[in-house]
């Protein structure tokens, strides 16, 4: 039986959602500096200069890929210690995780300075990052959506989600800067800046989250476990299989659709098509602007309508604008080209704080950490991490077109409509099974 969301009114729940806004905004933004210098820069820093254009992008995508591969580790691990422990101490062991690798790639040496160590060490150090970055998201939605008054929880779990579009926007915002000195400062070392600049946001975040106050359920959760209680991620697979595979795929647009939209949109803007890099790299600081203004508000509206509809017409969306941003692409024009980034950015906002809270719903409170991330990290190491690869792949065996990646868009997108739905049958029969035990006399026994 689930418990609902929250258990209890929280004393706070709007420092609660600012804690995690800011948090998530830091981590997110190490995570999209990652994926933006790997679009850009890291094919010609980290690999050998006599390889090809082609092979040194997807090397450098398969750098950005293997974070994801220890996501659900992460996960696992850390929605232990969460759902264990506690959110908050979780919580800052992440962020410091994030921040120390980050700072440490801005550091590291170039191929042409120690040859096949340089790429060794990149992984290395994506692979921390993706372990941190897993035992994150679930973290974060939780203490904004425990915290939530009675009704808003959607609203209020959207400010963990935001954190994804400040992260977004601060990291395009910062690489579009540093190439302002020009691309041979940029290349040398402009790229290393916004790296070494998040040690002053993990700063930042530490005093934030170390001032937080764990949510009230945590305090349930400990009064109710007993020595015979599983491990938290054997109970999620023996009791709430269906809504962690549910889930994965319910989230692979606002996943690896995500990537496709702007790493790959970059890589294919400037390499196929020699758009301006700091063209694409404005449009996309103005999509996360945009969708960091309008997610509050489709949050909202999902406490109203439902947040399940919301995420379905967003799905839509993206199905219908999938093929028509590419083409603007291709017309070279700066106004159609932004035009199609901020449509698709704008349906895609719907999928952020009404997914989160879709999700936490169907899983008991006492796993709700652990479930969660599961689904959510799985996701990103299938659709995630491998989205720009199979996209770069395909466009390439297609002869440089888009087509591939429009198609592979929309069909995640399709599939994912069907599984929100799901996710919503899931909730709504795990709501009633609580209700009918609530009802239920206990029998007296002697």
């Amino acid at each position: 039986m689930s418990q609902p969301i929250p258990s209890r009114p929280a004393q706070n729940p709007m420092r609660a959602a600012l804690a995690a806004l800011v948090g998530t905004s830091i981590e997110w933004y190490d995570f999209y500096a990652f994926a933006t210098a790997a679009a850009i820069v890291f094919n010609d820093v980290f690999f050998p200069p006599g390889m090809s254009p082609l092979l040194r992008t997807l090397s450098a995508f398969g750098t950005f890929a293997v974070g994801f591969l220890l996501r659900p580790l992460g996960g696992i691990v850390f929605g232990h210690i969460g759902d264990r422990v506690g959110r908050k101490k979780t919580l800052v062991i992440t962020l410091l995780m994030m921040g120390l690798a980050s700072f440490a790639i801005g550091l590291l040496p170039t191929y042409a300075q120690v040859g096949a160590l340089a790429p060794v060490l990149l992984i290395v150090l994506r692979l921390i990052q993706g372990i941190a970055i897993g035992g994150e998201w679930g973290g974060a939605v939780l203490v904004a959506v425990e915290n939530a008054p009675k009704g808003r929880a959607t609203f209020f779990g959207s400010f963990a989600q935001l954190g994804s579009s400040v992260g977004a926007l601060l990291s395009t915002g910062a690489f579009s800067l540093v190439n302002l000195w020009g691309d041979a400062a940029f290349h040398s070392w402009g790229w290393r800046v916004p790296f070494l600049a998040s040690a002053v946001l993990v700063g930042v975040g530490l005093v934030v989250r170390l001032k937080l106050e764990e949510a009230p359920v945590m305090d349930e959760i400990r009064a109710q476990r007993t020595t015979e209680d599983r491990l938290p991620v054997v109970e999620v697979f023996q009791s709430s299989w269906r809504t962690v595979l549910t889930g994965v795929f319910a989230l692979a647009t606002a996943t690896g659709g995500y990537y496709v939209v702007t790493s790959y949109l970059l890589s294919y803007g400037t390499g196929e098509l020699k758009l301006s890099e700091s063209m694409l790299l404005n449009g996309l600081s103005l999509a996360a602007f945009l969708e960091l203004v309008v997610t509050p508000g489709l949050s909202w509206l999902g406490d109203r309508i439902g947040a399940h509809k919301v995420v379905v017409a967003g799905l839509a969306g993206v199905i219908v604008l999938a093929v028509p941003q590419f083409m603007a692409m291709g017309t070279g024009s700066v106004v159609l080209i932004y035009a199609a980034m901020l449509a698709m950015r704008l349906v895609m906002s719907a999928l952020y704080g009404p997914i989160a809270t879709i999700l936490a719903e169907g899983f008991e409170a006492r796993v709700r950490y652990t479930g969660i991330s599961l689904s959510y990290q799985v996701c990103n190491m299938i659709f995630g991490g491998f989205a720009p690869l199979a996209a770069v792949s395909l466009s390439a065996l297609a002869g440089g077109h888009y087509w591939p990646a429009a198609a592979l868009l929309m069909a995640v997108s399709a599939i994912g409509i069907w599984c929100t739905l799901r996710l919503r049958n899931f909730a709504s029969q795990r709501a009633a099974a609580t209700e009918k035990s609530d009802r239920t006399p206990t029998l007296a026994t002697n």
